[in-house]
């Protein structure tokens, strides 16, 4: 197998088992020194122990993610030891599911917590360094219930969804700096989907088949601002659009015909996906007949 990461410096966390264990075996192979981070000290150190056991290197770093303090500790333990970070992958994550009228809102804060400022957290990490070395990779862990939304996980989806947001601009600022940063959105059976599918179905959702699709958002040739659906050996790309719309004005019958003319402005023939967000303000601008300037890197 080709190296093409070789010697590549990767920060995995959750990787004490399921998907996290899997993506960074898949690093390693692919030529990577992993920082197998998880909060279970001994798991972290069981998969840090199987990339060394396979010829990698590896460190295991117990940390929680959602703790500033120790994701620094982590990040200066592995710079120091291998010069600096190439890749992260936001991998860490909870489930605390039930409807939303029963769910209790520490529960959704908790779960908004691990997966969107553990990957804010960890990201601003090592950001500097990043942007230092002109080079950087970064994947957070995205999901379908946060794309399109599933009964039960209001708290995981809206996690899930936010670390769109997060990649989307971080995307942008980084992409100067040679950093492109993406979204993976995995099917996999582990220990988080238990109970939630059928035996013959968690059979084909390995977390390996994931992993596989993980090396092409990292690489040197990686892109950026992609959303990557992998399971089972499948794999595709779920993309933020914005339909043409229409111009209707501000005029006090304006309520009425947004109603009445729904069909065309959400008719999806001609959508795009903007280059970044302030592409809907222009477009909205043009349409009322002011031409206004690119607001790309408007602050």
């Amino acid at each position: 197998m080709a190296k093409e990461l070789q010697d590549r410096v990767a920060i995995v966390t959750g990787a004490g088992g399921g998907l996290g264990r899997a993506h960074a075996l898949m690093l390693a192979r692919h030529g990577a020194r992993l920082v197998v981070n998880d909060q279970d000290e001994v798991a972290a150190r069981r998969v840090a122990a199987e990339i060394a056991d396979a010829g990698g290197q590896a460190m295991a770093v117990p940390a929680s993610v959602a703790d500033e303090a120790e994701v620094a500790a982590m990040v200066h333990a592995a710079s120091m030891a291998w010069g600096g970070i190439d890749i992260l992958i936001n991998n860490a994550g909870i489930l605390r599911d039930k409807s939303f009228a029963k769910m209790d809102l520490a529960d959704f804060r908790l779960v908004v917590d691990v997966h969107l400022m553990g990957a804010a957290i960890c990201s601003k990490a090592v950001w500097d360094q990043m942007s230092e070395r002109r080079y950087g990779r970064i994947v957070m862990t995205t999901s379908s219930s946060g794309l399109y939304g599933n009964f039960g996980q209001a708290n995981y989806g809206a996690a899930k969804m936010a670390l769109v947001g997060l990649m989307q601009t971080l995307s942008i600022e980084g992409e100067k700096h040679n950093i492109r940063v993406n979204c993976l959105a995995p099917t996999a059976a582990t220990q988080m989907t238990d109970g939630v599918l059928a035996p013959e179905a968690l059979a084909r959702l390995a977390p390996e088949a994931v992993s596989s699709g993980l090396i092409a958002l990292v690489g040197a040739e990686a892109p950026t601002r992609a959303i990557l659906c992998a399971g089972a050996g499948h794999f595709a790309s779920a993309h933020v659009t914005l339909t043409q719309g229409m111009f209707i004005g501000c005029d006090a019958d304006a309520a009425q015909r947004v109603a009445a003319e729904w069909e065309r402005v959400s008719g999806r023939g001609g959508e795009i996906v903007p280059a970044y967000g302030f592409t809907q303000a222009e477009r909205e601008l043009a349409s009322a007949g002011f031409n206004a300037p690119t607001m790309a890197h408007a602050r």
